[in-house]
């Protein structure tokens, strides 16, 4: 079985769900292989993604494994029959890797629930403002790089025309209303864009005003992404250092309860709009 050179994000995340569902049991990887029929590095390489595993072998294991949740078994195994290759793939080797893997599991999320602390969500950016954005990196990108970048984030905005995509719900701190990236002229059509965006029926817009007081990771973007069942949940941090995936039983609880308390905290969708056009009437 020839090996995979660059595992995608939903690849590597089946693999590691699968050595999940062995580690709960406490079976080692040799272990595992004498009862499944098969050696040690096999299951190595598959619960690394590496190596790819068909339907029927996921839930072959799953059942010696006792995985009682077959829900989760089922989306295991719909997930090893994918051979989607899409448009986030031309990005990679071109961008960082966390950019064609953040885009693929946004194809594949069911809802999206974001805080922006500092800047527009990537998926309500105007082409302007993103270009803005992508100019203050330290170094800066050389104009090729550029170019792939604001691409990439554009093509992402597709993912809101979805007819299977639920919701999305975006927690937008007023710092990041106020910033004037690109000036005041793109600043204010970025607004008047987002105010559009928060009219979709998918779409919900709420601002965390200054007034609001402290939050739970209040130095953190986070982009949570909700897949068909709740073990397939990912989040995505953005910090000063780079951006990362979490998808760890805990940290997904984590994040869950701290987006709860973040949207208390936040304005209702009507005041939320209302009050970005009081900034926009200031910028």
């Amino acid at each position: 079985m020839p090996s995979r050179k660059a595992p995608t994000a939903r690849q590597r995340r089946l693999g590691t769900e699968l050595r999940r569902i062995r580690e709960r049991t406490s079976l080692s990887l040799t272990e595992a292989a004498a009862m499944l029929g098969t050696d040690r590095t096999t299951i190595s390489n598959v619960e690394s993604g590496r190596f790819g595993v068909s339907a029927e072998r996921v839930r072959a294991w799953a059942g010696h494994y006792g995985c009682p949740d077959d829900v989760y078994v089922d989306a295991l195994a719909d997930m090893a029959t994918e051979r989607i290759s899409g448009w986030w793939e031309d990005y990679r080797g071109h961008l960082t890797s966390d950019a064609p893997d953040l885009a693929e599991l946004e194809h594949h999320a069911v809802a999206i629930r974001s805080v922006q602390i500092m800047y527009m969500p990537g998926l309500l950016q105007t082409e302007d403002y993103a270009r803005a954005v992508f100019g203050e990196s330290v170094p800066p990108p050389s104009p090729a790089r550029q170019r792939r970048q604001l691409s990439h984030r554009l093509r992402r905005r597709d993912v809101l025309d979805r007819d299977d995509l639920a919701s999305c719900t975006f927690l937008i701190h007023e710092a990041a209303l106020r910033m004037t990236y690109g000036g005041a002229t793109v600043a204010r059509s970025q607004l008047d864009y987002l105010m559009r965006q928060s009219e979709r029926e998918n779409v919900t817009v709420r601002a965390i005003p200054f007034a609001a007081g402290g939050f739970p990771y209040a130095s953190s973007s986070a982009h949570y992404l909700y897949g068909v069942v709740p073990q397939l949940d990912t989040v995505q941090t953005d910090t000063s250092t780079g951006s990362g995936f979490l998808d760890s039983e805990t940290s997904l609880e984590n994040w869950r309860v701290a987006l709860d308390r973040t949207e208390e905290k936040s304005l209702d969708p009507v005041s939320s709009r209302d009050f970005i056009r009081q900034i926009a009437q200031q910028v």
